[in-house]
């Protein structure tokens, strides 16, 4: 049991924040989706003799955001059983993550465009569910849209973020299918209240703001939009991210010398993944000699355990507390090599001299 009261603070924690800003894209989607049809519906009934028209409710918000939830709990549960099952078969390398970075970026975009009625080609980018299935949940639910929040909420099972595969890699572990899915269905159980609080905030926050609430909908759309491309240009290495654009910009300088080359010929440089990111984040190394980089962790639980060297095809997953030596070939003079995390949100660099 003790196995599960730490998965479940681990999504109340680290788990919530790090899911929500790779699957808040998709929760802010069905969202708004919810959102347009109140405003559209309130907009279509006639004002009352001296009363102005009703406003949108922010109860209203629950249930979609409740139905979203209740998806991704079961998704991420089914996910576990077959896990301890069956193994790791959902395991993507980082160009199919970043590849998937990509096309949630571009949908993303789209959407927000979408809201903003910049072109009729956007509304190609609201998303919802085949209409058999639509239909079908709709005749249970007296005309209330359950399906979309229902099918977003589910897709995210295709998005995890780093915190959500070290414990897919735990469930993996436990050998048992039960096991597996009651440690997923913890973490994610965990992970569900912050994404409820900040949802149900930003639907609050749109009543006051009324007629401006679809546009600073379509606002955050955007803006997540654009850091999960980011993201995914760390992924794969591009010198065309915001944080690689910076350090090529506003070079930091190397928190330690590069290290002497030993009597093999060959050197070695320690890194430490921590939950927030990677210490230092700027190294220096020698070049034309063989390296070996050492990344430790200790006690460490956040997606920094995903780590990725995009430019030798490296990834792997940390241990929660150990040290994993990897072996880097003689790299030219001025080489700059990135490192990051599966999400694209820790990033780093070595700079072989």
């Amino acid at each position: 049991m003790n196995e599960f009261m730490i998965a479940f603070i681990t999504g109340l924690t680290t788990g919530g924040l790090s899911c929500l800003a790779v699957q808040g894209g998709l929760l802010a989607s069905s969202l708004a989706s919810q959102v347009e049809r109140d405003f559209a519906a309130t907009a279509s009934q006639p004002a009352k003799k001296g009363k102005a028209a009703a406003r949108p409710r922010p109860s209203g918000a629950a249930l979609p955001i409740v139905l979203f939830l209740a998806a991704k709990l079961l998704a991420y549960t089914l996910l576990g059983f077959l896990l301890g099952w069956a193994g790791s078969f959902l395991t993507f390398d980082p160009v199919t993550r970043a590849a998937l970075l990509f096309l949630i970026g571009i949908f993303m975009l789209g959407n927000g465009l979408r809201i903003l009625n910049v072109h009729p080609i956007f509304r190609y980018f609201a998303i919802e569910p085949p209409k058999f299935i639509t239909r079908a949940i709709r005749r249970t639910a007296k005309g209330t849209d359950t399906a979309t929040p229902l099918f977003l909420g589910a897709l995210t099972v295709f998005i995890p973020c780093g915190v959500t595969q070290a414990m897919m890699a735990a469930a993996l572990a436990t050998g048992s299918p039960l096991a597996a899915a009651g440690l997923m269905f913890a973490f994610t159980l965990g992970a569900s209240p912050v994404f409820f609080a900040v949802a149900y905030f930003t639907f609050s926050l749109g009543k006051r703001l009324e007629g401006l609430f679809m546009r600073f909908v379509a606002i955050v759309v955007l803006a997540l939009g654009f850091v999960t491309i980011d993201s995914g240009l760390n992924l794969i290495g591009s010198p065309l991210s915001v944080a690689n654009l910076t350090r090529s910009l506003f070079p930091e300088p190397a928190a330690q010398p590069a290290p002497q080359v030993s009597a093999d010929g060959s050197a070695e440089l320690t890194l430490r993944a921590e939950d927030y990111g990677y210490k230092p984040a700027s190294l220096s190394a020698p070049s034309n000699v063989p390296i070996t980089l050492n990344v430790v962790t200790e006690e460490t639980y956040s997606c920094a355990r995903d780590f990725v060297i995009p430019a030798i095809k490296f990834y792997t997953l940390l241990p929660t507390t150990g040290v994993v030596p990897v072996e880097i070939p003689p790299q030219k003079p001025g080489t700059v090599m990135r490192f990051t995390c599966s999400m694209g949100m820790f990033t780093g660099q070595i700079t072989f001299e």
